[in-house]
């Protein structure tokens, strides 16, 4: 984690997120009549490591181990290039059709992959490609992913009390059964306005260690200018609940701009010809 900003934002929403943990952990441990320290433990340690493990594989299904040969023996290049730089060890490298030019992140330092889309690698010419892998390789160096399935799992963990409390609370008909869901759903999105305000934060610092690493930032706001176009009127076939890893996602709606996992494009762009 190499930005102060970042640091501070992280210091605060983490103190507000495990606030909220304590606090549905407890209530969850007293609605199901179960000893508060093994529920916390399970929803801290165990849940998160379900989620990540499950989260990696969803996302690189159908995504292909990207060869060092003629044809991409320059991607891999460019990453042993950039992760020196970067002082991180080189991730997994993979392609996937996606229906869109993206790419995206997931795993840990020592332990990432990075997947690009082949419509990606067709659509940028070479230092725009690179901003885009020097993006991703800086959400593995900040531990990105992993900060975004702990902020899930909180929320996941709201959610659960929030609907056993409603449920158990009242007589437990379809009438029940319907608000305990919506609140449940109310919940969980009051958590991850925390999450997402820390997440399109990290798109900023994720661009602005790219830009370092590669010297300028025209590279990669030249990108995102071509993904964004690339993008208009295709559909991505990844899955929603990986939007937020990738390095563009097209939201178009007030609400789905309320919730976004990234910042408008236009403004990653202004800042890295800032």
């Amino acid at each position: 984690m190499t930005d102060f900003g970042l640091q501070v934002r992280m210091l605060v929403v983490g103190a507000i997120l495990f606030a909220f943990y304590v606090f549905a952990g407890t209530a969850l441990s007293v609605l199901l009549g179960l000893p508060i320290v093994p529920v916390l433990l399970v929803g801290i340690l165990v849940v998160p490591a379900i989620q990540y493990k499950l989260g990696k594989w969803l996302a690189l299904r159908g995504a292909e181990d990207m060869p060092d040969d003629n044809r991409f023996g320059y991607v891999h290049q460019m990453v042993r290039r950039l992760c020196r730089d970067m002082g991180i060890e080189e991730p997994r490298l993979m392609v996937m059709d996606m229906g869109v030019p993206n790419a995206f992140a997931v795993g840990r330092k020592g332990a990432g992959v990075v997947v690009v889309s082949s419509e990606l690698m067709q659509l940028l010419d070479d230092d725009e490609l690179e901003g885009v892998i020097a993006h991703e390789l800086a959400h593995i160096k900040n531990r990105d992913v992993i900060t975004m399935v702990v902020g899930q799992s909180i929320g996941m963990l709201v959610g659960y009390v929030a609907y056993f409390a409603v449920l158990f609370g009242g007589e437990r008909n379809i009438g029940s059964w319907i608000m305990a869901m919506v609140a449940s759903s109310v919940a969980n999105a009051l958590v991850m306005v925390f999450v997402l305000a820390i997440s399109r934060y990290r798109e900023y610092v994720a661009d602005a260690d790219a830009r370092r690493a590669i010297g300028t930032g025209e590279p990669l706001a030249r990108a995102l200018e071509k993904i964004s176009r690339g993008a208009e009127g295709r559909e991505s076939n990844v899955e929603d609940s990986m939007n937020a890893l990738c390095i563009f996602n097209a939201d178009k709606g007030l609400f789905e701009k309320l919730f976004s996992t990234h910042p408008p494009t236009e403004k990653r762009i202004q800042r890295l010809r800032s």
